[in-house]
């Protein structure tokens, strides 16, 4: 393991190959299952294998390593398993530009992908490896599907969907971002084909309420939150004047009603077409209701678009007020909301506002500001209610519960609750995802493919190019073709594939068990691991992945496969890194190439640098400089290191010799308690590289008057605290100090709160607040005796000369007088 070693040449290439090679033939980055040792469970988003690593992989892979590392010098049990993401789009529309199958494309990146991580020195337990496309993973994403077609949380319906034409496929609601396709951009379309779901609505209520117990960014709770939304509010009972016909509407401001002067029905709603049915307006209405479904979902509810709307030639009867109101059909009204019916209440709403001024409907003020101030036109807050019958003078909680109160003893609705989410699309007609384990008979209609039969394996001698609805599989009559498994009869095979997404809701449970050959994993496996104490990725998964995987996790518990009815208890998200103002893209040539990092600079100053020059939740922008000062550090470091090797001949000890080395002992244990805190701080490392940087300009300064044996204990500890970060020459270094590997096996360093305090303190001194200057004392000095020096010194004189009334004092750090 020697390696000739020169002051002036930091040779980086020798360094990591010698040490990659070790770690591997020693298998240090086996998990080390302990059962008498604390686990740790640390995981990064596992990648899309559709290329090659990007410095955004680099950062995220990173800090997750750092963090495993850090626990298992701190002597917890450590999981920190890695794995491929591997079916889905990217990978597929990837092959399909290059002409290869999505298959061969996949693997080779996947390998490529594997040796990038290794050269970076990422802690990859490589025996507990996954990857999604591959029969023994997806044959348990089949298993869980039928488990939860088994509890009627897989169903299939014939339902309007998102349509991408670019993709060819369909999305789930939550991969349509601004009425366009989450990974293209471009605009959806809405078309009606039969489709399976998994009932994520019926988890909505603890999917919400549990997101109390995480300890996750505000923000991501917040974007879950509003995905879910949860609406308290009322159901109401309208009748249709003149019409044995009656529909609901659902509304949280039921304090309005009064004021409510028109109807709006989605014109997909059933009494729309009944309305108009053998009227003058039927052939009006057609031709509306066609233009109205091109448009997206963003654009009819953009407050920003024009409505437009239709009068049905029919009216409502208020059930408060007995009042008769035009029914109108609108665009700005969806189906797939509530009810898809609303009572318009202009002068408190905005879009019935704008839609009342361009068809002349009366705008009817009953809501006022309860301090009396002028409401105006429009007014959406809650208030006092006027114009209001028998609730008029209530303030808007007070009446909302009168008037729920009412419809529920007339009998005319009731309290509900509901829901902005709508249940996950699972289908998708592309080639390249887990086929879904269902067969078609014409005697037993659906049928469950058997869990002895799974996987149901994907033909990799397919048509795979995108049709239009059609799947790829239905192309292959040797893959449709096959015998029902309940009665021996023809049937075809399901053609559709999964949603990519339903791979990555449950890896994670798989790395606790990945061999397991009669599960998808076992209970005692899952009870050890799980939760993932720290699960690191984009804040891009807030909605799409975090939310299913947590549907599938509380969904697997009821089911008593699992414990735990969360999967992540603790989520970190990076932030990303840019260049050139924008997001690192190969479209917009503002790439930077971890290989050419690693080749001309090396995996410890990518790691010190990504690590050191922005805090790890916020973006940054790549800086070639930035890269070369932290490679300046290394090779300061290495130099210095090479000029106190003398020390390794003589033993560690704590037995002081001197000041000096007083001095240089406790720089040692700031620096183990600075780095410790910003590690356990939310992952301040940009923080604890400067902590580094400024122990190695003190050290440097005086680490010739150190005692040897104490400067190599406190070398020692720079090393163990640096290994983590730069865990390649921390390894060389801890050689150098004449020590056996691996520094990765030693304890994290430990610090003496004695000794993190200097003999003086410098205390601010202020007059009535303003910063006047400071003084030295002992540390820990009282009132009295701080008072005495500031009194005495020359530069306070004039602004106490007269003395003071007040004067308060918080120890080692300000005084202040009031005069």
């Amino acid at each position: 393991m020697e390696m000739e070693r020169e002051s002036k040449y930091y040779d980086f290439k020798a360094i990591e190959a010698k040490w990659s090679q070790y770690w591997e033939e020693k298998g240090l980055h086996r998990t080390k299952d302990l059962v008498s040792k604390p686990k740790q469970y640390v995981l990064e988003m596992f990648p899309y294998p559709s290329g090659r690593l990007h410095m955004g992989h680099v950062r995220n892979y990173t800090l997750g390593d750092v963090v495993a590392r850090y626990y298992t010098m701190k002597g917890y049990s450590v999981l920190h398993p890695m794995g491929w993401d591997a079916f889905g789009l990217p990978a597929e529309n990837a092959a399909i530009e290059r002409g290869v199958h999505p298959e061969d494309w996949t693997l080779s990146n996947i390998a490529y992908m594997k040796q990038q991580m290794k050269k970076l020195g990422y802690t990859y337990d490589w025996d507990r490896e996954v990857t999604t496309c591959l029969p023994d993973y997806y044959r348990w994403t089949q298993w869980i599907f039928l488990r939860l077609y088994e509890k009627g949380l897989a169903y299939k319906k014939k339902a309007k969907v998102n349509w991408c034409p670019h993709c060819k496929t369909v999305l789930a609601n939550e991969q349509v971002i601004d009425g366009k396709c989450w990974r293209c951009k471009s605009p959806i379309e809405k078309r009606e084909i039969e489709q399976w779901f998994f009932r994520i609505t019926a988890y909505a209520e603890d999917l919400l309420n549990d997101l109390d117990e995480l300890d996750w960014p505000e923000h991501v709770k917040v974007q879950q939150r509003n995905w879910i939304g949860r609406s308290q509010g009322a159901l109401v009972s309208f009748s249709v004047a003149d019409r044995d016909l009656t529909f609901d509407i659902f509304t949280t401001r039921l304090d309005t009603i009064y004021g409510a002067t028109f109807v709006v029905l989605a014109p997909e709603h059933p009494l729309a077409k009944e309305l108009v049915r053998g009227t003058a307006l039927e052939e009006q209405f057609s031709e509306f209701l066609e233009r109205v479904v091109l448009k997206s979902e963003v654009d009819r509810l953009s407050t920003e678009k024009e409505k437009e709307g239709l009068f049905l030639g029919a009216y409502a009867i208020n059930p408060f007020n007995g009042e008769r109101m035009p029914i109108y059909a609108s665009d700005y009204v969806l189906m797939e909301y509530g009810t898809g019916a609303i009572m318009a209440v202009p002068a408190h709403d905005e879009r019935d506002y704008d839609f009342a001024k361009k068809y002349g409907l009366p705008i009817k003020q009953v809501i006022v500001p309860a301090d009396g101030s002028e409401p105006g036109e429009l007014f959406t807050d809650y208030g006092l209610l006027v114009n209001s019958g028998p609730y008029t003078g209530m303030r808007s909680e007070e009446a909302i519960e009168a008037m729920t109160r009412f419809l529920e003893e007339k009998g005319l609705g009731r309290r509900e609750v509901t829901y902005r989410l709508r249940d996950w699309l699972v289908s998708r007609q592309r080639y390249w995802g887990a086929p879904i384990p269902v067969v078609y008979c014409e005697q037993c209609g659906i049928v469950p493919v058997p869990d002895n039969e799974l996987p149901v394996f994907l033909p990799r001698e397919v048509d795979y190019l995108p049709g239009d609805i059609t799947s790829p599989l239905a192309t292959d009559p040797d893959f449709v073709n096959t015998v029902c498994p309940k009665c021996g009869r023809p049937a075809r095979r399901e053609t559709d594939t999964m949603d990519t997404f339903v791979d990555s809701s449950w890896y994670y449970f798989r790395y606790t068990d990945p061999h397991n050959e009669q599960m998808p994993f076992s209970k005692e496996a899952v009870e050890k691991w799980l939760p993932v104490d720290i699960y690191i990725g984009g804040v891009e998964h807030a909605v799409l992945h975090l939310l299913y995987s947590r549907f599938i996790t509380k969904a697997l518990k009821d089911m008593g496969y699992v414990h735990t009815k969360e999967p992540f208890s603790k989520l970190f998200t990076q932030g990303m890194v840019t260049l050139g103002g924008s997001a690192m893209s190969k479209s917009k040539g503002n790439i930077v190439d971890p290989d050419d990092i690693l080749r001309d600079y090396g995996a410890d100053a990518a790691r010190m640098y990504i690590l050191f020059v922005a805090p790890p939740e916020k973006e940054f922008e790549w800086s070639q400089q930035g890269l070369e000062g932290i490679v300046r550090f290394l090779r300061r470091v290495w130099s210095f290191f090479v000029k106190c090797e003398y020390v390794k001949s003589h033993a560690s000890t704590t037995n002081l010799s001197n000041d000096t080395d007083l001095r240089a002992l406790k720089a040692a244990h700031r620096l183990a308690y600075r780095v410790t805190y910003d590690i356990e701080d939310n992952f301040r490392f940009n923080t604890a590289v400067a902590a580094m940087m400024e122990f190695m300009n003190e050290i440097t300064g005086y680490a010739e008057e150190v005692t040897p044996g104490v400067l190599r204990h406190v070398l020692e500890v720079f090393v163990r605290v640096i290994a983590p970060f730069a865990p390649f020459i921390a390894e060389e270094l801890w050689s150098m100090l004449g020590n056996e590997p691996s520094v990765h096996g030693q304890p994290w360093p430990t610090y003496d709160e004695a000794l993190l305090q200097d003999e003086q303190v410098e205390i601010g001194v202020q007059v009535n607040g303003k910063f006047r200057g400071t003084v030295v004392v002992p540390t820990g000095s009282d009132e009295d005796i701080v008072r005495e020096k500031v009194m005495s010194d020359e530069r306070f004189r004039r602004y106490l000369a007269k003395g003071f009334r007040k004067c308060i004092y918080v120890p080692n750090r300000i005084i202040n007088f009031i005069v």
